[in-house]
């Protein structure tokens, strides 16, 4: 018998989620003839800015380690187009990091942010409903990186912020939004 027998291919929860509950019910609400019209995460982007690295280069070092931790995927690092004298940045600068995730990185990735880390924010009413861009987009900001279970609390010298942004194959806001609420995703009332 073959190995490839033996071992059955791993499906994220959120993945069999939406095949055997969301698309139903989206198909339900919106009148969807078809699976295919039915509204789908295509891509998960992660983005760190970190303005005081231009003063320490170990900076974006270790925010793209922690972003590795977290995401589970290493970060390509981001440098200034151009120079821009008032924030003392020079072109070819590494001012941030980003990662994009797709497929069962970012069912993962979704999983662990609404079941773990979206909880453990102190004083959490819920994210806006109000940051969707127009056509089925969701970006909302973190303050800060140690609420992920990942991290080490005690390695973690400065607190960092992050940019998520949900892309969606939504046409409208209103689509887009009913299918993050389908994943349980704690939006303000």
């Amino acid at each position: 018998m073959q190995q490839a027998d033996i071992k059955e291919k791993y499906i994220p929860r959120f993945l069999l989620l939406y095949k055997q509950e969301i698309i139903p019910q989206m198909k339900k609400k919106f009148g969807y003839n078809n699976d295919l019209e039915v509204p789908h995460l295509l891509k998960i982007c992660v983005n760190m800015g970190l303005g005081e690295a231009v003063g320490d280069a170990k900076i974006v070092e270790k925010a793209a380690a922690d972003l590795a931790l977290i995401v589970g995927q290493k970060p390509k690092i981001t440098r200034a187009r151009k120079p821009i004298s008032n924030f003392k940045i020079r072109k070819d600068m590494a001012i941030g990091c980003c990662v994009t995730l797709r497929k069962a990185m970012m069912y993962e990735f979704l999983d662990r942010l609404i079941g773990i880390a979206i909880p453990r924010i102190r004083d959490f009413r819920g994210l806006s409903s109000r940051s969707f861009d127009g056509t089925g987009n969701y970006t909302f900001g973190l303050t800060e990186q140690s609420i992920f279970p990942e991290l080490n609390l005690d390695k973690i010298e400065r607190a960092q912020g992050m940019d998520i942004t949900i892309n969606t194959s939504a046409i409208t806001d209103e689509e887009a939004k009913e299918l993050l609420l389908l994943f349980g995703f704690p939006f303000r009332r």
